[in-house]
């Protein structure tokens, strides 16, 4: 099913990543421009501690605010927010607003963080224009997660390609549950996005 965007929903981009992440993070991140209408959620399979220092350096190179993401916060706009590592995350929606949840529930797919974990939570959210990219790494972490997600109209899936993918093991297999909407190299994702973002406006 075609997925549409519309003009009064807020707009969340999720991201999931693996293997050579960190390298694809930056080249997405710091093409997106300060003032961005979305909130960005991101998983990164990483250890403890190694996403803060993430977070910290994709914050002095990018336009839009980058995070590790912290239980209890209030998503804003045109902030990024990593999940912790060693620790899954979910956005859960308040009376107020949506929120961060840390959890320290057992791995996912072998992972935690999970990007399956992450996805499950945002397809519980309403309201919302959504936009899901997986990236380069290895397995199939995300996959399950998308197909749940684009369950919805209002999901509009990308995947990296395989030519500039550093492991395409979980680009090819969101690719393979014939759920994702655009393939695309890494250094052409930030524009898929905002291309996407702009048909509501």
């Amino acid at each position: 099913m075609t997925s549409r965007i519309e003009r009064n929903k807020k707009k969340i981009i999720c991201i999931g990543t693996s293997t050579g992440g960190p390298r694809a993070l930056q080249a997405v991140l710091t093409q997106l421009p300060k003032g961005l209408n979305a909130s960005i959620v991101i998983v990164q399979h990483m250890p403890p501690k190694f996403t803060k220092s993430l977070a910290d350096r994709l914050n002095t190179i990018c336009e839009i605010d980058v995070k590790e993401a912290e239980d209890g916060e209030t998503l804003k706009e045109g902030t990024a927010y990593i999940a912790p590592g060693g620790r899954h995350m979910t956005i859960v929606q308040t009376a107020a607003r949506e929120r961060v949840k840390i959890l320290d529930s057992p791995p996912v797919n072998g992972h935690r963080p999970s990007v399956d974990v992450l996805f499950n939570s945002i397809h519980n959210l309403a309201n919302f224009d959504k936009i899901a990219v997986i990236m380069t790494g290895m397995g199939a972490d995300g996959a399950a997660g998308l197909v749940e997600l684009k369950k919805d109209n209002n999901v509009f899936s990308i995947a990296e390609s395989e030519e500039s993918s550093i492991v395409f093991g979980m680009p090819n297999a969101a690719i393979a549950t014939s759920k994702v909407d655009a393939i695309v190299k890494l250094n052409d994702i930030a524009d898929s996005i905002l291309n996407y973002m702009k048909k509501g406006t």
